[in-house]
């Protein structure tokens, strides 16, 4: 049996050397495209600052809490928005002047503010539209001197 060596010239050289960093730029840029893709956006601007308000933060919803108040995850109903609000010993929260602020997770397209009305006891539809898609809300309910403020998301 003859065996034949085969000498590694330049050209293949050059040929691993493409091949291999050709296969790590490919998975990097696909890594990339799927970390942009999933990114939701910043929990905060600025760490630092929200550190030195951490405590505030806290009291702020200690105070919210003591109100007895339960609100509902924001659902859509065609193109609203509906809230369910209830008081202390779960009785309709009626009367409340809601508002929220729908931003895009990523800033693709403006923020948008919502307006609520009462349709029933506790139960409230935003005034406007709110497009199809992923939204974070901020979200306030006032009644009575007292503020509630939530940050929920709808789909």
């Amino acid at each position: 049996m003859n065996h034949i060596k085969k000498k590694i010239t330049g050209f293949h050289v050059t040929l691993m050397f493409v091949a291999f960093f050709g296969v790590i730029m490919a998975v990097n840029f696909l890594m990339a495209g799927l970390a942009l893709g999933s990114f939701s956006g910043t929990v905060v601007d600025n760490s630092y600052v929200a550190s030195q308000k951490y405590n505030e933060w806290l009291e702020e919803g200690r105070k919210q809490a003591a109100y007895g108040w339960t609100v509902s995850e924001p659902s859509r109903s065609a193109d609203r928005l509906q809230i369910s609000v209830l008081g202390s010993e779960d009785a309709p929260l009626s009367n409340a002047r809601i508002n929220a602020l729908a931003e895009h997770p990523v800033g693709r397209t403006e923020g948008v503010n919502l307006t609520f009305e009462e349709t029933a006891p506790g139960q409230y539809r935003s005034n406007e539209q709110l497009p199809a898609g992923r939204w974070k809300l901020k979200i306030s309910i006032v009644k009575d001197q007292r503020t509630f403020d939530l940050r929920s998301e709808v789909k």
